[in-house]
């Protein structure tokens, strides 16, 4: 050791080559059986993390500062190979039909071939915080061979303060090792794939093998919280959420692409988090400290402090192609993915909360991405129906948006997060009814999918509609409109809205071809009830009865 000096009671470790930043001295790596390394570099900030990544070759500075990285042939997470410990404690827990089994001597045999193969490289760390809400966060060390990757989830998950890092103990512990291929026979992962994501519920590890994409990091703290918190009467959510300034709070569940962090970036609210948050005793609170907006299609006249945020120092990019001369990002060009995305702290958004935290909800919202062109624009729930909604988890995918995919599926993701759950979901469910239920919320069913057609024929449905209805529904006006039954899902569905085209309210009359509308209609009746069937035995009859049933012909 060439020498330490004192900052403000902190150590600064100046090994040569072996150690540097702020750490708590009685937990470095060796705590964690990580030996023999050629240096650790701890929590570090952007600037240094930008000359990392650079020096390694492993990033570029774009034009507007971001650091853009690509991933390589993994362009998003990897559902197929999580894997969890099968042990006393997760066994009769877990929800096994949605996880996959790996045996204790699998994980350990990984931990221990992980420790070797870190012996002689640099690793990065970052000691940070999953929740805003001190009662119930968890404490995240997160081991690195990218210092991309580390301004990533520096960026993502929530920084404590520099005079907290000389006592910090880690709770869970990550450790992302890209160029680490499992062995499927001696780690359990799948036969054929280079790609493992091993979790122990346990001894609170996760172990990262085979991937660049950087989202596995936080939808691992993400599954991590949705194991422990159910039990301290906190339902974890896949949701964005904002406040207003009168502090009247909203919830914005959805999958991939549904709008999560665009409709939750509303320069007239406050906004908490854009996807992952508890709603506990205390009311809501975010588990990150970041955004992890996609950006697809991106532009500073539809999304301006996406934008914003976007394209500056600080924001990580993920297979953001740009022009390899002026450095301008392309965010049109979906050549490497429709995954394109940008990582940045929260405070990047001019009205973002700095507590994270908020008061128990008004409004929960459902968003789904209908690209059967049949949902209305927005409908009200009843709580039976929330419930079956939230089970089924609707939205569809189209076509360029994953390998292979050609024209219109849907996608049945329960609690809007399917990937994330390692209990069953009627958990999350009944938490979440409970809550809603105690605080007399209202329950929205939003489509920012396709209206008019099928995708392909019909139109993407208006951003400023959606705005509209959305902004009634929160300042609680659109209660006081004129409602009618929609024949096919049986929810409330508003009759006129100031500012919003009559005919978006009446899906049918947007489609040029009623009875392919109404054929249509049907089918995707038929998917909500095959899909639902898995979780009747686990729901009450009420909740049952609230499946879409076709009541009349056509509208």
């Amino acid at each position: 050791m060439i020498g330490a000096r004192c900052n403000g009671g902190l150590t600064v470790w100046e090994r040569s080559v072996q150690e540097t930043g702020v750490r708590n001295d009685a937990f470095g790596a060796d705590k964690f059986g990580l030996t023999g390394l050629e240096a650790v570099h701890w929590n570090l900030t952007a600037p240094a993390l930008y000359e990392h990544s650079i020096r390694n070759g492993e990033a570029k500075v774009v034009e507007g500062g971001a650091l853009s990285a690509f991933t390589g042939h993994h362009t998003g997470r990897s559902p197929k190979d999580k894997h969890t410990v099968d042990d006393k404690l997760t066994h009769d827990v877990l929800w096994w039909d949605g996880n996959r089994k790996q045996t204790e001597a699998q994980f350990a045999t990984m931990l221990g071939d992980f420790r070797a193969h870190v012996k002689g490289k640099t690793l990065f760390a970052q000691d940070l915080y999953g929740g805003a809400d001190p009662s119930y966060r968890i404490k995240v060390r997160v081991y690195t061979e990218y210092a991309w990757h580390s301004l990533f989830i520096r960026q993502l998950l929530i920084r404590p303060e520099i005079a907290e890092l000389a006592s910090f103990t880690p709770e869970l512990t990550i450790i992302d090792l890209p160029s680490f291929v499992p062995d499927p026979k001696r780690h359990g992962g799948r036969e054929g794939s280079d790609t493992q994501v091993a979790i122990d519920f346990t001894n609170k590890i996760v172990l990262i093998a085979g991937s660049s994409y950087a989202g596995e990091m936080k939808k691992s703290v993400f599954t991590t919280l949705n194991f422990y918190l159910p039990a301290q009467n906190v339902v974890p959510m896949h949701c964005s959420a904002n406040v207003s300034h009168e502090g009247e709070s909203a919830l914005f569940f959805g999958l991939s692409g549904t709008g999560k962090t665009t409709l939750s970036s509303d320069p007239d609210r406050i906004l908490i988090g854009d996807d992952e948050h508890g709603w506990g005793p205390n009311g809501i609170f975010n588990f990150e400290g970041g955004c992890y907006a996609k950006t697809i299609k991106l532009s500073k006249e539809a999304e301006p402090q996406i934008w914003d945020a976007t394209n500056r120092f600080g924001a990580v990019l993920e297979n953001v192609t740009y022009d390899p001369y002026t450095r301008v990002p392309d965010y049109d060009d979906g050549s490497k993915t429709e995954n394109t995305r940008s990582a940045y702290p929260l405070d990047f958004i001019p009205n973002a909360s700095r507590s994270g935290c908020a008061g128990h909800p008004k409004n929960v919202i459902f968003l789904t991405a209908d690209a059967y062109g049949v949902m209305p624009p927005i409908a009200k729930l009843t709580p039976t129906q929330a419930m079956y909604h939230f089970l089924s988890g609707y939205t569809a995918k189209v076509a360029g948006t994953e390998k292979g995919l050609v024209g219109v599926e849907p996608e049945f993701s329960t609690c809007f997060g399917a990937p994330f759950l390692p209990r069953h979901p009627s958990v999350y469910a009944d938490l979440l009814q409970k809550y809603i239920t105690e605080h007399n919320v209202d329950v929205w069913l939003v489509n920012s999918g396709w209206t008019g057609g099928i995708y392909g024929v019909g139109r993407r449905m208006p951003i400023k509609a959606t705005r509209t209805l959305l902004t009634a529904a929160l300042n609680g006006s659109l209660k006081n409109a004129d409602f009618r039954t929609d024949p096919y899902f049986g929810f409330a569905v508003p009759t006129s809205v100031p500012g919003v085209e009559p005919h978006l309210l009446y899906p049918s009359k947007t489609w040029q071809n009623k009875a392919e509308f109404d054929k249509t209609a049907r089918a995707l009746v038929e998917m909500f009830q095959k899909n639902f069937a898995k979780y009747e035995k686990n729901v009450t009859p009420e909740i049952r009865a609230a499946a879409p049933v076709v009541r009349i012909a056509a509208e």
